[in-house]
């Protein structure tokens, strides 16, 4: 079954409003998790969809336009350093889940969401997918968004603090981010509860 089909699938059940939601950034030691969600009319889905992180960024860029101008409603959203820290990245990715849901212009009927828990105070009735993001379409849309809109921050951090190379690893544990964090030290935007064990 592709990724299309198990959509149409869910369409098929009588559900129109179906809406996928994914998250990019819970792995790194720096900047916000993003998450985002997508709801497409049946007959206007960008072709090429995936897991974002299968696609080159070249690829993952253009399919992030196409999502915005075709989607009959989308929402990107993130939750900070700060409620990280002081929620855990499990709750702040579902406190970023949440808002990006909420942020929709429509309300969808059906939620789909990527990984095997469900965020509480969803608006509608809500199923995990596992490895969600190339299983559905509409959740594959939501990861590209989430993953182009957090790269696109990190690149924006990068400018505050060059001295981290942001613009190469994204906040990801890179060894060339370990090398600037002993020799720069822990920045405000890095996720200490990530840290601990850092010397």
């Amino acid at each position: 079954m592709t990724n299309l089909e198990f959509d149409a699938a869910k369409r098929a059940e009588g559900i129109s409003l179906l809406c996928g939601v994914d998250e990019a950034g819970r792995g790194p030691l720096a900047g916000p998790v993003f998450a985002a969600a997508v709801i497409f009319r049946p007959d206007a889905i960008p072709e090429g969809l995936n897991d974002s992180k299968k696609l080159s960024e070249k690829k993952r860029e253009k399919l992030f336009d196409e999502i915005c101008e075709q989607a009959l409603a989308y929402s990107i959203a993130s939750a900070s350093v700060e409620e990280i820290e002081s929620l855990n990245i499990l709750q702040a990715t579902f406190l970023a889940m949440r808002r990006a849901v909420e942020g929709l212009s429509v309300v969808p009927e059906k939620i789909l969401v990527d990984g095997n828990k469900i965020p509480e105070g969803l608006p509608a009735p809500a199923q995990f997918v596992i490895s969600g993001d190339a299983v559905s379409a509409t959740i594959g849309a939501a990861s590209i968004l989430a993953k182009v809109s957090r790269d696109r921050y990190m690149l924006e951090l990068d400018k505050t603090y060059p001295q981290y190379a942001f613009y190469k690893h994204k906040g990801y544990g890179t060894a060339l981010h370990y090398e600037c964090l002993r020799e720069h030290g822990i920045s405000p935007v890095h996720r200490r509860s990530f840290l601990k064990n850092f010397k």
